[in-house]
């Protein structure tokens, strides 16, 4: 089988003939022989002093990494293997086998790097146990010096300004960083929290405090911008206090509309922005009956997490099928019927048009058809808004939704101002250079990235495809690319075994892919994006979805 990772900056790689007989991997003063991997495959797992190892054979040449995905865990030895591209098969990150460099999101950190050698037909692996212990590594960065002034003002506290701030250090930027957000912690994964609901904030954390301040990296929390002066250089807090910069980042993200109905104000009624709400909500629809406004992805998730907890679900949506416009009705469909089997009643084409209360709390939803929905607890799910309102009168450009415009640089119209992530409208790609706002982490990540690259000055052009999954019931729905604006698909598999792989076609060609369980096929298909190749349709209706191999040569 077939051999894997990639050896460190020091070790060179060595190439293999088919003569090979045995896998030698040295831990210390240990041998360890395993038996021969067959070369026809090109990653394989293996144990080393009981720990797993990847194996990656390249062509003839081999590397050996850490084997599992920083992000979430994901088994690396099912992954896709591009050229010196390694992607994850869950959420599609990307690591380089000759180093083990993070190059694509949403991991935040590499993978462990070991080295490899071949002597007389034989693969040696050589690695230390405390490097064996942990697959992962975070990239080499430089320290703060004080002699350095210039000073990096980040504006939020979410995965843009955080991959920003890292990437800052790791491209050898000195200087002071400071990040400001109004929030009250420290970057956490903003998926969990209609996911796990059960989550301790702490536990969704990305970074601690402690590694923030190790890295030089100043962390304001409760601390939110309401204005910026751009020709002074300078932004406002909302407690008075302000901040002059060399180079500005906007990355404020997004947050919850609210709802504009009669007893909207009630209590009990809420929207899922920070953890405190997450676990107010399970507090409040345990043994409750609960109505969720919007099958958004949050809505979707929150009903599905809380299916065994509360007392009663009904979700009020006003398209026929969840997830319509990004998903589409076919695997709208699935997902609905996922949770309608777990007790979740769906109020479809339907419009909330009242909320009654009992001693000021929510009682009851009047639908606009006339039905009314016992009611203890509202979660509202009806999209997200730009937190850009405190830019309002400047000179900066915003559409007409309030995201600010930026380039492939994520550079704005203001010079020595950027922005990233939720709050801004960028050039797809996959969209002919169309632009977008696309509320995915993984793109907010790649854009924080870019970001500091080109504050840094190096000309980097952001280069992604679009990558995020939702979690309903244990299972995972994957999707990558950009379906905006579809006109045709093709579904392989199974919508009712709930086994597929959707394309989304424009102009005759695949845009977007979505799939359950058919890992690592939406890898794939990101890969090939990334890459820039086209997939027409008959390449889609001809795709095999038990054979990776029928895209790999696409």
């Amino acid at each position: 089988m077939t051999p894997t990772p990639s050896p460190p900056r020091s070790a060179g790689r060595r190439t293999l003939g088919m003569e090979s007989e045995y896998l030698v991997v040295v831990v210390g003063s240990q041998v360890i022989v395993c038996p021969p991997p067959h070369l026809s495959h090109r990653l394989l797992e293996v144990m080393v002093a009981g720990y797993p190892v990847l194996l990656v054979r390249n062509r003839k040449e081999f590397s050996a990494l850490g084997s599992k995905c920083p992000h979430y865990g994901a088994p690396l030895s099912k992954g896709v293997l591009r050229g010196e591209r390694l992607r994850c098969p869950w959420h599609g990150a990307c690591f380089n086998i000759r180093t083990g460099d993070i190059e694509e999101y949403p991991s935040l950190d590499c993978i462990s790097c070991f080295k490899v050698t071949v002597e007389d037909g034989k693969v040696f692996v050589t690695a230390k146990k405390k490097d064996l212990k942990n697959s992962q590594r975070v990239k080499d960065r430089s320290r703060r010096c004080l002699v350095n002034q210039n000073t990096m003002l980040l504006l939020g506290g979410g995965v843009a300004a955080l991959v920003c701030a890292e990437t800052l250090r790791q491209e050898g930027f000195t200087g002071r960083i400071i990040m400001a957000t109004k929030e009250k912690h420290v970057p956490y994964d903003k998926s969990k929290l209609s996911k796990e609901m059960d989550l301790k904030a702490e536990d969704a954390y990305l970074r601690t405090p402690e590694f923030l301040d190790a890295q030089g990296i100043e962390f304001w929390t409760e601390k939110e911008a309401v204005w910026v002066d751009f020709q002074k250089q300078q932004v406002g807090f909302m407690d008075g206090s302000s901040q002059k910069y060399h180079q500005l980042l906007i990355a404020t993200g997004s947050h919850s509309s609210f709802l504009k109905v009669p007893g909207a104000d009630l209590q009990n009624v809420c929207i899922l922005q920070t953890p405190e709400d997450s676990s107010k909500i399970l507090e409040l629809a345990t043994g409750k009956n609960l109505v969720i406004v919007g099958a958004s992805f949050v809505g979707m998730e929150v009903a599905a997490f809380l299916s065994d907890k509360a007392g009663t679900i009904s979700v009020v949506e006003r398209e026929e099928f969840p997830f319509q416009h990004a998903l589409g009705p076919q695997v709208g469909g699935v997902a609905m019927k996922m949770l309608e089997n777990k007790g979740v009643k769906f109020h479809m084409k339907s419009e909330l048009c009242e909320l009654k209360g009992k001693y000021g709390k929510v009682a009851e939803a009047v639908l606009a058809n006339g039905e009314k929905l016992p009611a203890d607890v509202v979660v509202v799910g009806i999209g997200s808004t730009p937190s850009s309102a405190f830019l309002k009168g400047t000179s900066i450009a915003r559409d007409d939704k309030g995201a600010i415009l930026v380039d492939l640089h994520m550079q704005t119209n203001i010079p020595n101002v950027f922005a990233a992530g939720d709050v801004v409208s960028f050039p797809v790609a996959l969209l002919n250079g169309d632009r977008s706002s696309i509320h995915h982490q993984q793109v907010a990540e790649a854009h924080g990235h870019v970001a500091a690259l080109n504050m840094l000055k190096k000309e980097k052009e952001l280069h992604t495809v679009p990558f995020f999954w939702t979690t309903l019931l244990g299972k995972s729905i994957r999707y990558a690319g950009c379906g905006k604006g579809y006109t045709d698909t093709v579904v392989k598999g199974s919508l009712e075994q709930q086994k597929f792989l959707i394309f989304y076609l424009r102009d005759g060609h695949v845009t977007a892919a979505a799939s359950l369980n058919c890992d690592p096929m939406v890898s794939l298909i990101a890969e090939v994006l990334y890459l820039g190749k086209l997939i027409s349709k008959e390449e889609a209706e001809a795709c095999d979805i038990g054979n990776i191999t029928s895209l790999a040569q696409t």
